[in-house]
């Protein structure tokens, strides 16, 4: 495979992207609910999860930008909208105690288990040592992303950073890429940019001429039917090192 010519500037995202932090998040349910197995009988916690990610995800597909900053609170509603859907399938009714408590254990789980991805520091130091300016633009709250940024040593190893809750827009909206170039010093045909959301990370900046990175960490691949292509995929930050091309 030829070797391609990297670009003056990346944009990179943290989460599932430098960071293991939300995927998978049928395990962590799983995880949560046998932990509070006692509380959910005669239920058994795998149908609670099933029933909680399942609402997850339809509130989150659909959600205003606004609870990406508030998301211990949206933790607390889509866990009871799940209980609230068990309840209409007509299991017994939980409490809103119980979700609040279930929630809470789910996002301090999610940061007891949150690690950066092996190989992940090393070849952001390669890249910028090549001399490629590098942003690491990330959604989020303002002091759940900027304590990752000091928790993971990331703040130094970028030339800016773009949390949405400091910024008050984040991706998908056309500023957040063009912000980050302006910082940047650099063009739409300058710049890649890599994560693992295909909207935020491939859908819209490709719309603005941005050369777009789908990373595939776990290897599922595009979803089914999916029209939306990549220009690349990887499965690791290090695959972009020319070293580790060749």
């Amino acid at each position: 495979m030829a070797v391609m010519k990297l670009p003056r500037a990346m944009l990179i995202d943290m989460d599932d992207t430098i960071l293991s932090a939300y995927g998978r998040p049928e395990i962590a349910w799983n995880t949560i609910t046998t932990e509070f197995a006692a509380e959910l009988a005669p239920l058994p916690p795998d149908q609670v999860a099933t029933a909680l990610l399942a609402y997850a995800r339809q509130f989150w597909s659909t959600a205003e930008p606004i609870w990406r900053i508030k998301l211990g609170e949206a933790r607390r509603l889509t866990v009871k909208g799940g209980f609230a859907a068990l309840a209409a399938a007509g299991h017994r009714a939980l409490p809103d105690d119980l979700a609040d408590r279930i929630a809470d254990r789910f996002t301090a789980y999610r940061e007891e288990e949150m690690f950066v991805f092996p190989g992940a520091h090393e070849a952001i130091d390669a890249l910028k040592a090549l001399g490629i300016k590098l942003a690491l633009v990330t959604n989020g709250a303002a002091d759940m992303q900027r304590a990752k940024v000091e928790r993971f040593a990331l703040g130094h190893r970028f030339d800016h950073i773009q949390i949405e809750g400091e910024h008050g827009f984040g991706k998908p909206e056309e500023r957040a890429y063009l912000h980050a170039m302006e910082a940047l010093g650099v063009t739409a045909p300058d710049t890649w940019m890599i994560g693992d959301n295909l909207e935020w990370e491939v859908v819209a900046p490709q719309r603005l001429g941005i050369y777009a990175i789908w990373m595939d960490v776990h290897g599922v691949g595009l979803p089914p039917g999916s029209t939306i292509k990549p220009d690349r995929i990887i499965r690791s930050l290090g695959e972009l090192v020319p070293a580790a091309r060749k």
